[in-house]
């Protein structure tokens, strides 16, 4: 049954699709490094079961227990939900594709992560999806108000235009990056995207400062 919140249901659509992408995944392809630093692929999925699971209340006695270093506390999460078999990881994200339990954040947040966390696994691995660009765009617009201490982007963005060339939105003044929304939601959130998939007068200022 589809969540009544089209943002709920948006994540529970790419939540679905994602673990279908992994189905079939060989052993070896689990170990993929990520586009995320520091993680694999399956870590990612760990750490995305970990965030499904996670209330605001949790999240709170989390903090205090990590003494508020985001980092670690995201790295206890993994080691928390990551199995041994990674099949096992992915079964986990499966029985909760569907909780709407979320950190102490705005609810766009979980679309940040559903499509950014989505292309960290999917680009490495030669996989495509094509992103509902209305939902992209929301997530979008959270990551360039948003600065980069609180998992933002604002920094990245500033003094540009940035077009989203397949959302009919755009954000900004400045010099004009134009891409997808997905490609420019992954390098607003720090993510290595190819230079290729930008054009613009503003392209070079906006990937020299996505690259950092």
């Amino acid at each position: 049954m589809t969540h009544p919140d089209p943002t709920w249901a948006a994540v529970h659509i790419e939540r679905e699709a994602l673990i279908d992408d992994m189905s079939s995944l060989e052993s070896a392809q689990w170990a993929t490094q990520s586009l995320c630093p520091d993680w694999d692929v399956h870590d990612v999925v760990a750490h995305l079961v970990d965030t499904a699971k996670t209330t605001r209340l949790g999240f709170i006695k989390r903090m205090f227990s990590a003494r508020f270093d985001f980092d670690r506390d995201n790295a206890e999460g993994v080691a928390r939900e990551k199995r041994s078999d990674p099949r096992e990881t992915l079964s986990e994200f499966r029985r909760v594709l569907l909780h709407t339990s979320s950190p102490p954040a705005a609810l766009a947040t979980r679309l940040v992560e559903a499509f950014v966390h989505g292309e960290d696994i999917r680009r490495p691995l030669g996989i495509g999806r094509d992103y509902p660009p209305e939902h992209v765009a929301s997530a979008l617009s959270y990551q360039v108000r948003t600065g980069v201490t609180m998992g933002g982007g604002k920094e990245r963005a500033q003094g540009l235009r940035l077009v989203a060339t397949d959302a009919g939105c755009e954000h900004g003044s400045g010099p004009e990056v134009r891409s997808t929304a997905i490609a420019l939601l992954l390098a607003v959130s720090g993510r290595p995207v190819p230079a290729a998939e930008f054009a613009g007068p503003g392209a070079p200022t906006f990937l020299g400062r996505t690259s950092r």
